[in-house]
């Protein structure tokens, strides 16, 4: 019998028991870097608390049940103008490939030092872009997303009273 696994829900303010949906196969998705630059302190702490969070719920549900993916945003106004900057003779793309390696190589080379476990998944921001475009524009048809300024920014108020929508932690 596996062990009951309460996690803080920040949205209820309280401790709730965790069930996955399948428990022969846990997925873990979380936010990773923007590989724009050196990783700082602020980088390393979610790292860390993912990496406690997987080791855990392999040890719960066993090591060939559980997936941990993290994303890599490669695309980005901060990671442009470091390329343009420093990298002004090459194609914009081009720059941008080297920043991206560059600083993704440095990144991975600080959680290793740290003892971090590496994610099963990896994926790019830039390996993802027509799936991002097509939920965008479900959330705007929804409602519960809206274009300003050149922005697309959740309508809370929309999100909040939808029954169905999920609820994030």
């Amino acid at each position: 019998m596996q062990p009951t696994l309460r996690l803080y829900n920040t949205l209820t303010r309280t401790k709730e028991v965790f069930t996955p949906v399948d428990p022969q196969n846990v997925r873990m998705y979380v936010c990773g870097p923007t590989v724009y630059d050196y990783a700082h302190i602020g980088n390393a702490r979610p790292v860390i608390v993912f990496d406690v969070l997987y080791r855990l719920l392999r040890h719960v549900y066993g090591e060939g049940h559980v997936r941990y993916a993290r994303n890599l945003t490669d695309v980005d106004d901060k990671i442009n103008a470091r390329a343009a900057r420093d990298f002004p003779d090459l194609p914009l793309n081009e720059a941008i490939a080297k920043v991206t390696q560059t600083t993704t190589a440095q990144f991975h080379a600080d959680v290793d030092a740290l003892g971090n476990l590496r994610p099963d998944d990896e994926p790019r921001a830039t390996g993802h872009i027509e799936e991002m475009k097509a939920i965008i524009e479900r959330l705007i048809a929804r409602g519960v997303a809206y274009v300003a300024e050149e922005h697309v920014l959740f309508h809370v108020p929309a999100v909040a009273g939808l029954k169905d929508a999920p609820r994030y932690g």
